[in-house]
């Protein structure tokens, strides 16, 4: 039963992923355009073509960095999928499919693209935030906060 409710996440995140994606990047073409003014400066669609990890750390554009990311992400989410099968309750498994969808959407993005596209930018306060972010990345570091979070064994959830 984790493994499915891991699963169901994965899933409904990569989709999430996928089609906001699409509704941003191609159908209202912000890789074109580059940058959209949603709810200034709150929210703004700002395209960024990530070829590395977390703010575009170790790109570049080579395939080699590009498969070896592609491969790292496969070693997490399979790493993901044995060690959920043994927890018990309901929040480990939705943090570890939340991990498992942004990654996998990433990873098709990389495959598709060469790059995960990111068009998410919110500032706030005075602080002019130069960065873009997707679902996928929201949902990656959502459910590694969880797994800090709940992931302690002598508890159940």
């Amino acid at each position: 039963m984790p493994l499915f409710r891991a699963m169901l996440m994965a899933t409904i995140i990569f989709f999430a992923d996928r089609i906001t994606k699409w509704i941003v990047v191609e159908y209202m073409e912000l890789s074109r355009r580059i940058y959209i003014e949603v709810y200034p400066p709150y929210l703004n669609f700002m395209m960024a073509w990530n070829e590395g990890i977390n703010f575009g750390l170790f790109g570049s554009n080579n395939d080699f960095t590009r498969y070896l990311l592609i491969a790292i992400a496969f070693a997490i989410v399979i790493g993901l999928v044995f060690w959920v099968r043994n927890k018990e309750g309901w929040l480990v498994p939705l943090c570890v499919g939340a991990i498992i969808g942004g990654a996998m959407g990433n990873v098709l993005d990389r495959a598709v693209y060469g790059a995960v596209a990111d068009f998410l930018n919110m500032s706030c306060c005075g602080i002019d935030n130069p960065f873009a972010f997707n679902i996928a990345d929201i949902a990656i570091f959502a459910g590694a906060f969880g797994l800090i979070v709940f992931a302690d064994p002598k508890r159940k959830r």
